[in-house]
């Protein structure tokens, strides 16, 4: 069966970093782009950043821009989230994604179940 499994959230002071970590089981991981994701209470659900299949190619939301890095390690079957100068409003449940489209109209979408990240003093 799938299964994505987040770890590495935490507490962490303004300033600080974590490495959020999934590890993916059930499907053929290198077939499929990676994503994380994040929510905070009251708020959509939002992207923060995301690696193609080969790990060739990756995108940003502009307010994690040069603070986060999204890696993945297929041989593991494992995507990672480096999170660097960590702000307040950083806090949210950490989501991580795995999409694949099969062809036009077949889509396959899986999520793991969070992971909480906290920032504050």
């Amino acid at each position: 069966q799938v299964q994505l499994v987040e770890s590495g959230g935490g507490w962490v002071q303004p300033g600080g970093s974590l490495r959020l970590s999934c590890a993916a089981s059930g499907f053929t991981f290198s077939d499929y782009a990676m994503s994380w994701y994040r929510q905070a209470p009251g708020k959509e659900r939002e992207l923060v950043a995301a690696v193609t299949s080969t790990g060739a190619s990756t995108n940003y939301a502009d307010s994690v821009k040069g603070r986060f890095t999204i890696s993945r390690d297929n041989s593991k079957s494992a995507v990672y989230l480096q999170m660097n100068s960590l702000k307040p409003e950083d806090t949210a449940v950490y989501y991580c994604k795995a999409d694949r489209v099969a062809r036009p109209g077949l889509r396959y979408a899986y999520w793991g179940q969070g992971t909480q990240v906290t920032v504050s003093s």
